[in-house]
């Protein structure tokens, strides 16, 4: 019989890495020994632990703030030992937690336009753990829930809103946890652990829903993501150090659904998927590659699809989440590769013929909107992400104009008549061209201001000095 080829409109996708000038150049990358992803992402900003001396830093770029960036750019420096973790809030993108050698856990909030002077002082300081705290993750539908796990092999579960620690699962890991994902309405967690064991948790019933001992034999780190459909994907290594991948039904954890074998490669493949088209990105730590596979129904149910090669290794990677693209480009993932360096930014389109919008490849996605507040959801409510569509509101420049992203969710709950339809919020019929001009001038007059104040700051300082030398040359 002919093999007929399977149909699947995202064989063709294609990997390309933007020119140089559209890369941040000169950021001294991380050296830690840690196998995060070191980059973290939203439609505005893009974040990167940095080497820093007699502490922890990481940078915050506003996303046009490409080219060579200065070594007296400020930084979010207030941990006292080296960032191990960061992940953008989902639901203000100007609300960032890290993770750190330090013991402790600290959310920022980030001004409107980027840094103009470093950041020392934290929103809020989150202490708990009584080791190093090398993995932060945000509640994906929940406001101000915020997970993290520490060396202490204890996971802690904050209402960063009050500052309070309202779960602590520390019985449940015999050994170090590698990492930690929630499932698509925050209901669940899923954790690989140095114990070799993938684990299904309820985190509210603070119970154990499924696990599968020696779900990689090898001793390698392995990585656990949950699927939109509930299934659990799994990254590690054979026995024999060949490195794996597999899918898992947590309702039967016996046996994987799928199991496939790659190649020898030693770094710890980071998974990043996307809900919206099933494709799972796997980069690996050290590799100069990135590989792609389709999730899919039938048979042998995790699809290669094609991979991205490079020439330089990767020292980490960013992900912007779905309404952070260039639909008008059929853009279905960008990257942050993390160089020694440098970071690159690589954009993954479908060729299409077509100018209009391709609303297959753009179902509703997660929208920045919270669809639970954090007390339901610690009360037992569940929730499904707040989904808008991609065809009206992210053309570049646009996305200003969503009121939500402005309010300081840590300050203050918003009220819940406020949960309107994302894409209705532009409710005045004015021409596109004059708010995207007024949104532009508003950036303007505040990036003015800031650096108005930083002038003042620094005239007082210069007076203070003067006094200072005046009373030493008396």
């Amino acid at each position: 019989m002919r093999r007929v080829v399977r149909q699947s409109k995202f064989r063709h996708v294609f990997g390309q890495a933007v020119k140089n000038d559209q890369c941040y150049d000169d950021i001294r990358v991380s050296r830690v020994t840690w196998d995060s992803s070191f980059c973290a992402v939203n439609p505005r900003f893009v974040a990167i632990i940095i080497e820093a001396s007699g502490g922890g830093a990481f940078l915050v770029l506003p996303l046009h703030k490409t080219g060579r960036i200065d070594k007296s750019y400020p930084t979010v420096c207030g941990h006292t030992g080296p960032v191990l973790d960061i992940d953008w809030c989902p639901h203000n993108d100007q609300v960032i937690a890290s993770g750190s050698e330090d013991c402790t856990v600290m959310v920022w909030q980030i001004p409107e336009n980027g840094l103009t002077l470093s950041l020392t002082e934290p929103v809020v300081i989150l202490e708990g753990h009584s080791k190093r705290v090398g993995i932060v993750a945000w509640h994906p539908t929940a406001r101000n829930v915020l997970l993290s796990a520490g060396c202490d092999n204890a996971i802690i579960i904050w209402n960063v809103g009050t500052g309070e620690a309202l779960l602590n699962l520390d019985d449940m890991h015999s050994d170090m946890i590698y990492n930690v994902s929630w499932n698509r309405n925050g209901s669940l967690i899923c954790t690989a652990s140095k114990d070799k064991k993938v684990r299904v948790i309820d985190p509210r019933k603070q119970e154990i829903v499924a696990e599968k001992e020696k779900a990689h034999e090898g001793a390698r780190p392995m990585r656990a993501i949950f699927l939109a459909d509930g299934n659990v994907f799994t990254t590690g290594f054979s026995r024999m150090s060949e490195r794996q991948l597999a899918l898992w039904n947590p309702k039967n954890m016996q046996e994987p659904i799928a199991l496939h074998e790659m190649d020898t490669s030693n770094g710890v493949l980071l998974p990043f998927y996307d809900p919206d088209t099933s494709i799972i990105y796997l980069c690996g730590k050290g590799d100069s590659s990135i590989r792609y596979f389709e999730i899919t129904d039938e048979s042998p149910y995790v699809h290669y699809l094609n991979t991205f090669s490079s020439k330089e290794p990767q020292r980490g990677m960013g992900y912007m989440p779905k309404r952070g693209l260039d639909v008008n480009k059929c853009e279905i993932a960008r990257f942050f590769k993390l160089h020694e360096r440098k970071c690159e930014p690589i954009i993954m389109t479908v060729p299409r013929k077509s100018d209009l919008f391709q609303d297959d490849l753009y179902p509703d996605t997660a929208g920045p909107e919270a669809a639970l507040e954090a007390e339901e959801w610690f009360e037992g409510k569940n929730a499904d992400p707040i989904l808008i569509s991609l065809k009206h509101g992210y053309i570049p420049g646009k996305n200003r104009d969503l009121k939500v992203v402005k309010k300081n969710i840590l300050d203050s709950k918003p009220t819940a008549n406020k949960k309107c339809d994302l894409i209705s919020v532009p409710k005045k019929t004015t021409d596109a061209a004059s708010v995207q001009n007024e949104a532009k001038l508003d950036e303007i007059l505040k990036e003015i201001k800031s650096i108005k104040d930083t002038i003042c700051n620094q005239d007082e300082r210069i007076s203070k000095l003067e006094q200072q030398m005046a009373k030493i040359a008396a």
